[in-house]
């Protein structure tokens, strides 16, 4: 067994001396850490509420943290920084991005998680069935699992080639291990134990990459010796001159503008996100941990977003840094290996151990979280739509558990599968998304906004926006995937409101409750309790754009 976890791997008769004792022993006594807390936040668990939504008792702040922990995942660390430093068309540009985020999170408050917290779901798609019907529900959630699952094996990915690459364990023993210790973690701790374990991997993740900024900086020789060795180009952070729609991804408005539905679908439709902004007590709790992300997001991002200028400074300043990356299938340095590369090179022991630590716990977290999830959403919207008859609660809560243990396994075996997508992993897992995302919010808005859809035009909708992305892929390249979320969001709606039309199937008639039925002004209420929250955070993005057009 040691010879197969590591003896097959190419790294390891280096790497392995890397990782010290000490080093070995603070992440292993970490996961076994994080098992116990899952163990001692299950108590009490009784039933699929318990299990997936906390008990509806957890406070708007550690809900916020763990959205962001999830955010701030191994695709993060290792894509950012790569993105920052190296990726063709790279570079601080990425910070676009967030300019949405404030914006979306508004519409999010006033439009839909509202609304889910007053229907009382575990499934988002839950709205759906009680909208259009069942078969909407079904096909909305089928679709949800397979990209979800599909997305999170790149997180897999990301976190396993640093452990293949950083311990000598091969990369096939190191997704097995990954997978293994996730699911029996997650099995036994539900979404409490997700949250909670989340809080404390952000901190120290947070504190990590802090310590690998101040590292570099005192390597390189300081804040003003880093920004002038790093590739000024690099450091444009707006670019107006773009439009997407001409070969180039990452400028201003499709950044922007795509950046909002993406959030919005991420945010509001996707149910790894929803089902913890719906663990809060009240929708005045969901609001907040939305307030509360959208405000403080922009510092974390824009941390490990400079992370990658100490990088690309300290490669400027020692080329011969390149030649410690190993090589991808088409024998281009694998720039995702920079940060945990330059972590075992220049970090004391210890804290090496501390680094890895958070790697670990940010892939276990992301990974548990989509686990659950996904779990919730078979359970949820599957088994107990068409076998609930035969089920009882210990059926169903043990069925919980079978259904975390399966979406563990397919997972892992995506992991095999998206390595080479883009040469940046933070791009991989958006890139992904983009197909999905867009036709899966436009079905919701169709839902909360047109009264006339009915469940063939949002079935019709959310196929046909998949397909108008999918083509673009194919044919239209010099379109910008971050487009992709607009044109399948726009397509779905346009379809769906004309497949209502020619197939007349009688619209539901009790949707009361179910549509924001022309009172937009009502919920916008700039002198409500949520206005001086909905100002704050549209004065937080022209903020943000501002400081973005001062570098």
């Amino acid at each position: 067994m040691l010879y197969l976890l590591f003896y097959q791997s190419p790294y390891y008769h280096y790497y392995t001396m890397m990782l010290s004792t000490t080093d070995w022993a603070i992440v292993i006594l970490y996961l076994i850490g994080m098992i116990l807390l899952s163990v001692y936040l299950s108590r009490g668990q009784k039933n699929q509420k318990d299990y997936y939504l906390g008990g509806n008792s957890t406070g708007a702040f550690p809900v916020a943290i763990s959205i962001m922990a999830t955010q701030c995942s191994t695709n993060s660390i290792l894509g950012a920084p790569a993105f920052v430093a190296f990726s063709l068309g790279g570079g601080l540009l990425w910070l676009q991005y967030e300019l949405a985020v404030p914006f979306a999170m508004i519409f999010l408050m006033i439009f839909l998680l509202p609304l889910f917290k007053r229907l009382n779901i575990i499934s988002v798609y839950a709205y759906l069935e009680k909208r259009f019907g069942k078969e909407t529900r079904t096909v909305l959630s089928v679709f949800f699992q397979f990209f979800r699952a599909f997305s999170a094996g790149i997180t897999v990915y990301g976190i396993c080639i640093v452990i293949e690459y950083c311990t000598g364990i091969s990369f096939f023993w190191s997704v097995a291990v990954l997978g293994i210790v996730t699911v029996i973690y997650d099995s036994i701790g539900g979404m409490k134990a997700v949250i909670y374990s989340d809080v404390i991997q952000m901190v120290i993740l947070y504190a990590a990459i802090l310590f690998a900024i101040y590292i570099s900086l005192d390597i390189i020789g300081g804040y003003d010796a880093a920004i002038n060795a790093f590739d000024s180009k690099r450091l444009q952070a707006i670019d107006f001159s773009h439009t997407g729609f001409d070969g180039k991804d990452f400028a201003f408005w499709p950044m922007l503008i795509g950046g909002f539905f993406l959030y919005v679908a991420y945010y509001g439709t996707d149910q790894t996100q929803v089902q913890r902004q719906l663990s809060t007590k009240d929708a005045k709790g969901t609001n907040m941990s939305l307030f509360l992300n959208g405000m403080l997001r922009f510092p974390l991002v824009l941390t490990y977003c400079f992370l990658g200028i100490c990088i690309g400074a300290y490669v400027v300043t020692n080329p011969d840094f390149f030649n410690d990356l190993p090589l991808k299938a088409n024998e281009e340095p694998n720039y995702n290996l920079a940060v945990p590369i330059f972590v075992m090179q220049k970090f004391p022991i210890g804290f090496i151990g501390l680094f890895m630590v958070g790697l670990f716990s940010a892939a276990m977290s992301s990974l548990d979280s989509i686990i659950n999830s996904l779990s919730a959403t078979t359970m949820q919207d599957i088994v107990k739509g068409y076998f609930a008859n035969s089920l009882n609660t210990k059926k169903e809560f043990y069925l919980s558990k079978v259904f975390t243990v399966f979406w563990g396994l397919a997972i892992s075996a995506f992991a095999f599968f998206v390595g080479g997508i883009s040469d940046s992993i933070i791009v991989s897992i958006n890139k992904i998304s983009s197909l999905a995302n867009g036709p899966i919010l436009g079905v919701f808005v169709m839902g909360i906004l047109i009264k006339r859809i009915n469940n063939v035009g949002a079935i019709l909708g959310l196929l046909m926006g998949f397909v108008t992305n999918m083509l673009l892929w194919f044919f239209v390249p010099n379109i910008s995937w971050l487009w992709w979320n607009v044109t399948g969001c726009v397509s779905a709606i346009v379809f769906g409101y004309f497949g209502s039309l020619i197939n007349p199937k009688p619209i539901q008639e009790k949707v009361k409750g179910l549509v924001h039925e022309g009172k937009l002004t009502e919920a916008f209420n700039l002198s409500g309790y949520w206005g001086k929250y909905y100002l704050a955070l549209a004065a937080y993005g022209i903020i943000m754009l501002i400081f973005l057009g001062a570098f």
